[in-house]
């Protein structure tokens, strides 16, 4: 039995990040556990008659999960396994929160978010505290004195000025309402969490961990490898299916441009274009559904509509975002004369769809029913279990063994814990903001400020999304300006649901906008191409990603709000605008060849005329189109004023 135990807790290959050994083991069983309590709780199955009230389930989700940070993330950069005080205050965490889960029906009765015994206010402070590191580990510096900030806001909240004076509170009422509220630490991002998107969290894994990730890249490749300009379409249609599932732009990146960057190089793309390239690919597969990143979930809850209504609205604009890029890299091409891959180094499409047809029915499946299924919450653990089915049947080919699927289940345990680490810190913005009702205030002031008009407050909505995404994750930047910026756009008369993806969209745009442009950055260290070169050629791929959220302010009908003849007027007009917006960009046009900076200008003004909803614009629009293809095939002293220098 010891020796039994020994290889078990030193064998190597038990082995995920800085865990293993005992470390590993751990986080197995803990992540088991924790997932099947989410399933009994998601499935309502009551088994042997168990089953928490919904505050006690999520205290113990945020005590299982939370706690495994401090394992896999790291308090200092140079530490490559857990120290004595990460398992110290893994504990912690996790038998703070068994405590608060038994007591959880009591807190509600007796109100301790307002007035706590004195060992509460102890554990409240402690549960504050580990959710600030967790943040700090999980999100980053910034974000850390963000939330810090915010925290303790409750405390001088009194002696701010203007708008942002709120009601004041005591150190531990503070934390009581941090920790006991239903606004805080349990507020609605860390409920969707717990309710719905742990779900869809085990599925993108699993989907990655049977090889998901491969059969898309494969398929992308027997469609589109030997096109023109192949391995830059190849990148863009993976690595868009790859991140509508993880959610991540700079993980994306490192995945699929491991893979996707060095084959556009080979195809005769610059390191830079293609770095470029896969970064806007990459950050657009977070506005992709059907799963869309952890904020698509958040925002059906804001908006109090269910997640397929998000998914519906979200399609129509992601789905330019990405012919955009389609057509900016195929113009490229031909501007340069590159081919795509050969055709014999190219998986067979045929064979591909034999060997992984499975990913494309679970997507499929989905889909279907999270449009159709009431119980949306269900829907991914089912997909998930219909590919571990196939994946057991398939384990020879696929290699799924017991070690993949107990490695499978620690990148699950990581997963969650990350997003619960986050949600948990960012909880603390919202309780600060609701208890001193700063955030009704802040929203009545920007409407006072802005005068009612559109195009001022419109401005000010991107900036501070731009700001705020430069040091947040797209999640926390959208939950915060959820909260205090979305209820002004509302009030001046935007539709709710383009308010809300309003400030999602511009809170990723930093992803690949310099100087921070982390995708960019990740994807220029893949290439060995210079940062900031390739964040400003990013910010030239992805234009079209700043566009799209003021487009549909003015235009709802491409969210599907409105009449079927709007929504077909806007989807002509967009998709016009969209191939000449594309064309103008990088200079060439089909059939007209190379385009000069003349035409380039009127091509793209046409294309900023459709764009802009309203007969009018549509009119310039058709005129300057008219005139650049009349332009294009006459000829001025034997030369077309179109050919470019």
């Amino acid at each position: 039995m010891e020796r039994f135990r020994e290889r078990i807790i030193n064998a190597e290959i038990y082995k995920s990040g800085r865990l293993s050994g005992l470390s590993f083991w751990w986080v197995f069983f803990v992540t088991i556990f924790g997932l099947l309590l989410t399933i009994n709780q998601v499935f309502n199955l009551r088994f042997a008659g168990f089953q928490l009230i919904s505050t006690a389930y999520y205290y113990l989700m945020i005590g299982i999960f939370g706690g495994l940070v401090f394992l896999f993330f790291p308090a200092r950069k140079n530490q490559d396994r857990p120290q004595i005080y990460d398992w110290l205050m893994t504990f912690v965490w996790f038998f703070c929160s068994v405590w608060i889960s038994i007591k959880a029906q009591y807190i509600i009765d007796r109100g301790w978010n307002q007035g706590a015994p004195i060992e509460a206010v102890v554990i409240a402070t402690i549960y504050v505290a580990l959710s600030l590191e967790a943040l700090r580990r999980t999100g980053g510096k910034f974000l850390f004195i963000f939330c810090l900030l915010f925290a303790t806001f409750p405390l001088y909240a009194g002696k701010m000025p203007g708008f942002l004076w709120g009601v004041e509170l005591t150190f531990s009422q503070t934390v009581s309402e941090h920790v006991f509220g239903m606004e805080g630490i349990i507020g609605v991002p860390m409920q969707v969490v717990c309710d719905t998107l742990i779900g869809f969290l085990v599925f993108g894994v699993v989907l990655a961990g049977t090889g998901g990730g491969a059969f898309f890249m494969d398929f992308a490749n027997s469609l589109m490898g030997s096109r023109r300009g192949g391995p830059a379409k190849v990148a863009i249609v993976s690595s868009g299916l790859f991140g509508s599932l993880s959610g991540s732009p700079t993980s994306n990146v490192m995945t699929t441009g491991s893979l996707t960057i060095p084959a556009m190089i080979r195809c005769g793309y610059s390191p830079t274009y293609a770095a470029a390239v896969e970064a806007c690919a990459s950050t657009g597969g977070t506005i992709m559904p059907p799963v869309m990143g952890t904020a698509a979930f958040i925002m059906a809850s804001f908006l109090n509509v269910p997640y397929s209504h998000v998914v519906v609205s979200a399609f129509i604009p992601a789905v330019f975002y990405y012919v955009f890029l389609i057509l900016q890299t195929d113009c490229y091409a031909a501007r340069k004369g590159l081919r795509g891959l050969p055709t014999e180094e190219l998986p067979s499409l045929r064979t591909t769809l034999l060997g992984g047809w499975y990913y494309l029915v679970a997507l499929i499946i989905l889909t279907f029913m999270l449009l159709m299924m009431p119980a949306q919450n269900e829907v991914p653990y089912w997909v998930s279990l219909f590919l571990i089915v196939i994946a057991l049947f398939r384990r020879h080919s696929l290699r799924f063994d017991m070690r993949r699927f107990v490695t499978l289940v620690v990148e699950i345990g990581q997963s969650i814990a990350q997003i619960v680490g986050l949600i948990a810190g960012i909880g603390l913005i919202i309780g600060s903001m609701s208890i001193t009702g700063v955030a009704n205030s802040f929203s009545r002031e920007l409407v006072q400020i802005a005068g009612d008009n559109l195009w001022l407050l419109l401005l000010v909505g991107a900036f501070t999304s731009f700001v705020l995404g430069i040091g947040m994750t797209a999640s926390a930047c959208y939950i915060f300006l959820a909260i205090v910026l979305a209820p002004a756009l509302v009030q001046i008369g935007i539709d709710p649901m383009a308010a809300h993806l309003y400030i999602f969209y511009w809170g990723m745009v930093s992803f690949i906008t310099p100087p921070v442009a982390l995708a960019a950055i990740a994807a220029s260290t893949i290439a060995k191409a210079n940062p900031i070169v390739t964040g400003f050629y990013a910010l030239r791929v992805g234009s079209l990603l700043f566009l799209l959220p003021v487009i549909f302010i003015l235009e709802p009908a491409l969210l599907l709000r409105g009449s079927w003849s709007a929504l077909i007027q806007a989807v002509l007009t967009t998709t016009l605008a969209v191939f000449l917006l594309s064309a103008a960009v990088e200079g060439f046009f089909w059939r007209v060849g190379l385009l000069g900076y003349v035409s380039r200008l009127i091509l793209g003004i046409s294309g900023l005329c459709f764009l802009v909803p309203g007969w009018k614009t549509d009119i310039i629009a058709i005129f300057l189109f008219v005139l650049f293809l009349i332009g294009g095939f006459l000829r001025i002293n034997g030369k077309s004023i179109y050919k470019s220098g």
